[in-house]
């Protein structure tokens, strides 16, 4: 739910003015010694970035592509584009340049040198991109698409924008700071008592037998189960309290990233089939469930559990 009271002015440095001005705080590492101003970034400058980025490489091709320029990757359902390839170069070399001694670990970069995932582990801050998030929905030129960067550093994300160009929709989060959707305060709310639960859940064609196994567990009475679209857009139904819950079943950081923020700072939760939060890092018990709140959080992971092998989440 959109927070009419926390809106983009304010004197009480809660405000999404006072944010856009502020810095992402990240610690400095010997690969970034001598090469100048070494502070994060403004959230400003990112969202700049992040808005240049589609403008050039994404919207001049929605609903213009050429067949062409549209490659499947491992199946009709994992698509690239000329426009994720070219949003993602745009948007490395924007974000490095704002961030000297950083890192990115895009999509379609790791598709290209699986190793560029090892820089999660790493000190150095990472830029974790997916440059068309639903590329599927880009492709049949359906709205339902966004761009997503997080900045992560140790494992531990820092901040994020969601942006759905096609939607003119912006969300950021910044750790300890909050969720905004266009300047507007985001708080993901409970459900309301007693009414059914609304859950996202993984595609088929992502799922091992165990897992599909596992997500038969939301098949019951009080939860309503449907496909997901682009991961970034049903967080951000999450955070503003338009869906109640995810399930999925993979566990690629650009997917996961910037929502998982979106959704904490808004005031939901995450939790992995063993209890533990979702790691961007990788090696999470899979499926994992994300909430509008904690105590939804723990029910899902509950009903996920239930159809699991024990073995399975050991």
């Amino acid at each position: 739910m959109i927070d009419e009271s926390a809106g983009s002015a304010g004197n009480d440095g809660s405000g999404y003015g006072d944010l856009l001005s502020t810095r992402v705080p990240v610690r400095r590492t010997p690969a970034a010694a001598g090469a100048g101003d070494t502070r994060g970034p403004r959230v400003s400058e990112v969202e700049a970035a992040v808005r240049a980025a589609a403008a050039a490489e994404i919207m001049p091709r929605f609903r213009q592509l050429a067949a062409h320029e549209i490659v499947e990757k491992k199946g009709p359902h994992d698509l690239v584009t000329v426009a994720d390839r070219g949003a993602e170069e745009h948007l490395t070399a924007a974000l490095t340049a704002l961030l000297p001694g950083s890192v990115v670990v895009g999509e379609e970069a790791v598709h290209a040198d699986p190793a560029v995932y090892d820089a999660l582990r790493g000190d150095a801050p990472v830029w974790i991109v997916d440059p068309v998030d639903g590329t599927a929905q880009f492709v049949r030129g359906e709205p339902g698409f966004c761009t997503l960067v997080a900045l992560a550093q140790g494992g531990e994300v820092l901040a994020s924008w969601t942006y759905a160009a096609a939607l003119d929709e912006l969300a950021v989060a910044v750790r300890g700071r909050g969720a905004w959707l266009n300047g507007t305060r985001l708080r993901s709310g409970a459900p309301a008592p007693g009414a059914p639960l609304t859950v996202a859940m993984s595609h088929p064609d992502y799922t091992t037998e165990d897992q599909k196994r596992a997500l038969l567990g939301l098949r019951t009475e009080g939860v309503e189960p449907r496909p997901c679209g682009s991961a970034g857009l049903e967080y951000l139904a999450l955070a503003r309290g338009a869906l109640d819950a995810v399930a999925f079943s993979w566990e690629l950081a650009w997917d996961h990233a910037a929502g998982l923020l979106l959704v904490a700072e808004a005031g939901g939760g995450d939790l992995t089939s063993e209890g533990a939060p979702f790691r961007i890092t990788g090696d999470n018990a899979l499926p994992f469930t994300a909430a509008r709140d904690t105590a939804t959080a723990r029910r899902i992971r509950d009903l996920l559990r239930a159809r699991q092998d024990p073995k399975e989440t050991a």
